[in-house]
This record gives structure tokens, sequence and C-alpha cells, in this order.
């Protein structure tokens, strides 16, 4: 059975998801990877406003390629997450909650979505094409400079993403 969920994510919500479960994700999720991560990272430590509420909010580590006519996007499948470990735990201390992702995290971020009652959905790799039929709309929020880095905004429909930890603290790559 697939759960659905919808965005801006509560704390009842990702209390309810458990590790394994398959979910379908619809509403608005942002994109981030490395060198946004970097700058959001710069961003708290300087006190400043982040882009986008991280409250409720699901981050995309995602790069999406140019989207071809008739399309809204191209191909966007996720990128290895632990290339944004280092940012991870500050971002979570600061309220950011839900990520989307491939691949194990370090052992701190588990701690921090533990502590901080997230959760990280592992996206599969290999099917960026289908991921991209579930977006129907897309914004630049942040970054421009960066191009595909930036941080865009995405509404989805039935993102098809696992529960990889859940908020207990429980992750499928320790099965």
């Amino acid at each position: 059975m697939i759960k659905e969920i919808f965005t801006p994510l509560s704390d009842a919500v990702i209390a309810e998801l458990n590790m394994g479960e398959m979910v379908h994700i619809t509403g608005e999720i942002y994109t981030a990877r490395d060198a946004a991560h970097a700058r959001l990272a710069q961003m708290v430590t300087q006190g400043q406003k982040m882009p986008f509420d991280f409250e409720g909010s699901i981050v995309f580590y995602a790069g999406p390629s140019p989207a071809p006519d008739g399309k809204v996007m191209g191909s966007i499948g996720p990128t290895t997450a632990g290339r944004m470990d280092i940012f991870s735990p500050l971002l979570i201390s600061h309220g950011l909650k839900a990520m989307i992702g491939k691949g194990l995290r370090s052992d701190t971020v588990r701690g921090e979505i533990k502590i901080h009652r997230g959760v990280y959905f592992a996206g599969v790799g290999g099917i960026a094409a289908l991921m991209s039929q579930s977006i129907k709309a897309v914004e630049t929020v942040a970054f421009e400079d960066l191009g595909t880095e930036a941080i865009r905004k995405l509404t989805v429909e039935k993102l098809p993403v696992i529960v990889a930890i859940d908020s207990k603290g429980n992750c499928i790559y320790e099965r």
C-alpha cells in the first residue's frame, strides 16, 4: 500500500511514517544540492532569512535537466545524499525536517533526524524521467546564478519515494 502525504508536512504526519513505506508526495517541495546547501548554511550562521520557510518543507537533493518543448521540467532524479551531510546537521537543527535523496546518511545526520523528529526519503536512482512526470510546476526561488543547482520550488503530484530513515531513527539501509 502506498501512503499519500501532502506538504507542508506536519509533525503528526512525519511521526506516522515508518521506515520502508512507499509514499507519494503531493504539494510543494524545494530542490537544493551542494552549492545551494553551502549558501543556506552560510545564511543560517549569519542569521539571514532563508529563501523559503523550512517549516514543513521538503528539500529534494536534485538538479533538474532543462525542460524539453511542452514539458514543465526535464528529467529529475535524486542526488547522493551523503554529499549534503556536511551541511545537513546545521539545517536540520534550524528547522529542516524532510529531505529526499539517494543513499545512506551519516550517523550524525541520522541522529539529528531522530532528535528533531524528521524524515529522510529515498528516491530510486535511475527513474529520473518517471519522477519528472510528477512535477506540475517549477519556479526558481534562490541562487539563480547556480544554474541547475539553484533552489527551485516544485509543485509535485504523487512523487514516488520510500521512507529511508523515519523519525524514530530506523534506517532502511540497516535491514
